[in-house]
């Protein structure tokens, strides 16, 4: 007789995104101390440490403004209900003709169209804002990705290998080809790290549109990676045209 095995829960841990995040931050600032991408996968992984925050506080609901939903419709069909009681319904019919009968109808369902789409309106005001709110964080990712690839554009590969140019200043990092692969290779990961981030919104809150936008962050990121990983290779190939032109 088998076993039955847990099912486990197909989401993401936020609590093991961050330790990644860290791991990589101790990594990064002992491979490269004092470096700027190592202050950038510090400002990541505090990002991170807020995200996980903010998406378990996101997969909670609001019970105080659901409340106020709840009074806030009940009141306005309560309103409805008293009002249409009022009319004396009967004699209207009578004493109308059939064309203000049917401008009465059309006025009647017109605005009860509009009391529809006020109390649709009220009923989808958490998921709305916490839209708002995921949106602004997301936006907060975004910047991150473009600041992680501004960091990888100075990077290339034959100044390390050829030293077809000069550094452009002082302060610019020396690095063998090892040492800049693995450096491409952090902001490779740190791209990667900050698309888990962006999913975790997407997974606690269950909105089309929160979705539509993580993925969009998900493409960038993808797209900002593939361009690193065509430094890599372009590295691999040259380092090996120098190992075959010094044989």
């Amino acid at each position: 007789m088998n076993a039955t095995r847990p099912v486990r829960a197909r989401i993401l841990d936020a609590g093991k995104v961050v330790d990644t995040v860290e791991r990589l931050h101790r990594r990064i600032a002992q491979q490269f101390p004092g470096s700027g991408l190592s202050g950038v996968c510090g400002d990541l992984h505090e990002v991170a440490r807020v995200t996980a925050a903010r998406a378990a506080a996101l997969a909670q609901p609001y019970w105080v403004l659901r409340a106020l939903v709840v009074v806030v419709v009940a009141v306005g069909l309560a309103a409805q209900i008293y009002v249409g009681e009022l009319i004396d319904w009967r004699g209207i019919l009578m004493r109308a003709s059939p064309v203000e009968v049917a401008q009465g109808l059309n006025a009647a369902v017109n605005l009860l169209i509009l009391a529809s789409g006020g109390i649709w309106s009220v009923w989808t005001l958490e998921r709305r804002w916490k839209r708002r709110r995921v949106f602004a964080y997301l936006y907060e990712l975004r910047s991150l990705s473009h600041i992680i690839d501004m960091h990888q554009l100075t990077k290339d590969a034959r100044v390390v290998l050829r030293n077809e140019h000069p550094v452009a200043s002082a302060s610019e990092r020396r690095m063998t080809a090892e040492q800049l692969q693995r450096y491409l290779d952090y902001c490779t990961e740190m791209l990667a790290l900050i698309a888990k981030l962006a999913a975790l919104y997407a997974e606690r809150t269950q909105d089309r549109e929160v979705t539509d936008a993580v993925n969009e962050i998900e493409d960038l990121t993808n797209n900002l990676g593939r361009k690193i990983w065509q430094k890599i290779m372009n590295l691999g190939q040259l380092e090996e045209m120098r190992t075959d032109s010094s044989s």
